[in-house]
């Protein structure tokens, strides 16, 4: 698929969407505590796209490959599960106090999609699992700064390797950040690591989502029984973030925010 520029009409429906999604990621954010299930976050995720006035993107996406279609609005991964946790599979996720859960979440508004991640703490957590959620978080943005016409694809992922590297933390490298718009998943190609000034040329007028992946032990991961869900192989935690942004010449402006 070649490098998508949006036009004038799309990034405004775009920029319109970005802020109905941040209210409902937000609001899913503020719900998370321990007792809690997954499926009542699934629940009210599709609720509050309702009231947005859009539709969940990943509910019935199938990517290339899978052999079967997303069965959710929302993606629920705690603790060791990395992304694309399924909230409402074989049995219910019950959230505990201590947990780390990442809410990724995916909006259609008017045809076009948005989407953005979020880790956040169920109750008390320790210090390490703040560390990492600090972090990851940071290291997004450190990307995100990166996002400016005339850059490549290959400053973000370099500008974010160095915060995981930094902080000793394990750098997923065969899940990036991607194009998104027209489609869920659209080029380039986003990794997280890389060498600045290689890669794909940003331009004006891509919409591109930053989506770093830290973990606490090892960067090797799974795939579960289910099809879907990301594990770390050795059971340690991760956490994970993301923003749809748009890059300008000036620099990238943040969509979903």
């Amino acid at each position: 698929m070649a490098i998508l520029i949006k036009t004038a009409k799309e990034i405004a429906i775009m920029r319109e969407g970005g802020k109905r999604h941040a209210k409902i990621l937000r609001e899913l954010a503020t719900l998370v505590k321990p007792g809690i299930s997954s499926q009542f976050l699934e629940d009210k995720a599709r609720e509050l796209s309702v009231r947005e006035g859009g539709k969940p993107a990943f509910l019935g996406y199938k990517p290339w490959g899978a052999k079967r279609s997303f069965p959710a609005a929302l993606c629920v991964s705690i603790n060791e599960e990395v992304v694309h946790g399924i909230p409402n599979g074989a049995y219910e996720k019950i959230l505990k106090n201590g947990d780390i859960v990442s809410l990724d979440f995916g909006f259609l508004y008017k045809g076009l999609i948005t989407d953005a991640a979020v880790t956040v703490p169920v109750g008390k957590i320790d210090a390490v699992s703040k560390k990492l959620i600090s972090k990851t978080e940071e290291a997004m943005y450190v990307g995100i700064k990166k996002a400016k016409a005339g850059n490549t694809t290959g400053d973000i992922g370099s500008a974010i390797f160095d915060i995981g590297k930094k902080a000793d933390f394990g750098i997923i490298d065969i899940l990036s950040g991607h194009g998104v718009g027209r489609h869920v998943h659209e080029d380039p190609y986003i990794p997280n690591f890389g060498m600045r000034g290689e890669g794909d040329v940003l331009k004006s007028g891509m919409t591109i989502c930053i989506e770093p992946m830290f973990n606490l032990g090892t960067k090797e991961i799974f795939i579960a029984k289910d099809g879907y869900t990301y594990c770390t192989a050795d059971g340690k935690r991760s956490a994970h973030f993301e923003h749809t942004i748009l890059v300008t010449e000036k620099g990238a402006e943040i969509l979903t925010k």
